[in-house]
């Protein structure tokens, strides 16, 4: 191995090991063996997934996150992101009918129902992109920093979506899941205590092998929820993200099969404009966001002062995000709207935000 960089070893072995799992049946007597294979297979991408920027290099994709929340598009070479982000923001990526015009991260601003949201578009993601292929690293260390991605290709590509899942599933980002309900509260000594309410097909012994394999030697492990070894993995892996996506069809006006497309997915037309407001209000309502309205002293129920937050958020959050002395010195609110038993309802910070309420803080 001598000549190889740390990256290409760690890859090296990943391949060894996924060898072993695929040749390897699997069946009652090997799920032991398995999973502790799986385990340190999770270990050592939680080593090779680290984002590409701490390692030097990749000049151009340390991009600072602006805004209520950062879109990212990913793709294939000249699927029409460029294209996409030229027609939803005010950037001006190059547009061209060939693989690789994008060769750096270019951002842009969205502004919809009151939120600027940046959109990232960077280079399309081949065959092999999880292994450094195609400024693929430096493409997955950006893709890890997303509040939503938008997963798109063109019509004759279809396949690419879920490849590009895949790959990204590799490099520990999932899409369109939720972590695990597994606390793990690690201990000095004691080694391993499993507690669950729920019948699991995992033996105690298989999930305490797979912790001690990925590196959990004393803790106390709660489960909630039953687990999958995927799921038990999961929830011991340090470097997972979970990132909610959006699967796009562009250039849909050219598609022959275009209703089984759009049953599918979202189809749309970048050059043309076609299916844009609908995607934007997927990427609001996946975000989660709602405004509501900040009314200052003395003055009446307005739309004048809005502010973007997310659902489920409570007033001591709005307050938070506008400042912590702010937060420091109000106590309560009167709010309006429809959320509002009646008008100018004075109510505690731990009051939940809805879509239009007005907000007076009080000290």
């Amino acid at each position: 191995m001598v000549g190889l960089t740390k990256a290409e070893v760690t890859h090296m072995q990943i391949s060894r090991i996924e060898k072993e799992i695929r040749d390897t049946p699997y069946h009652k007597g090997t799920e032991h063996h398995i999973g502790k294979l799986r385990a340190r297979l999770a270990r050592l991408r939680d080593t090779f997934n680290a984002p590409a920027g701490k390692t030097g290099g990749g000049g151009g994709y340390a991009v600072k996150k602006q805004g209520n929340a950062t879109v990212v598009l990913v793709g294939p070479p000249s699927a029409g992101k460029s294209t996409l982000l030229n027609a939803l923001t005010n950037a001006e990526s190059k547009v061209a009918p060939y693989a690789f015009t994008t060769v750096s991260v270019i951002p842009g601003m969205m502004k919809y129902n009151e939120a600027y949201i940046q959109i990232l578009d960077v280079p399309g993601l081949i065959e092999g992109a999880e292994e450094g292929k195609g400024r693929g690293r430096e493409v997955m260390s950006v893709v890890r920093g997303a509040d939503i991605l938008i997963i798109m290709t063109d019509p004759t590509r279809l396949a690419a979506l879920p490849r590009i899942t895949e790959a990204l599933e590799r490099n520990g980002i999932r899409v369109n899941k939720v972590p695990p309900l597994v606390r793990v509260e690690k201990k000095l000594k004691g080694g391993i205590t499993v507690k669950t309410n729920l019948h699991q097909t995992l033996d105690r012994e298989t999930i305490k092998d797979v912790a001690a394999e990925i590196g959990v030697r004393n803790a106390e492990i709660t489960i909630q929820e039953k687990l999958t070894m995927d799921t038990l993995i999961d929830a011991f892996s340090r470097s997972l993200v979970y990132v909610p996506a959006l699967y796009v069809v562009n250039k849909a006006d050219q598609a022959r099969n275009l209703d089984t497309i759009s049953s599918n997915y979202l189809a749309i037309s970048a050059e043309r404009g076609l299916g844009l407001d609908e995607l934007r209000q997927k990427i609001w309502d996946v975000l989660g966001f709602v405004t509501v309205y900040l009314i200052k002293p003395g003055d009446n129920p307005n739309h004048e002062d809005p502010m973007v937050t997310k659902k489920g958020s409570s007033l001591q959050d709005l307050a938070m995000q506008i400042g912590q002395d702010f937060a420091d010195t109000h106590s309560g609110a009167k709010i309006w709207g429809e959320s509002a038993k009646f008008a100018g309802q004075e109510v505690s910070l731990r009051t939940k935000v809805a879509e239009g309420m007005m907000v007076r803080f009080i000290s």
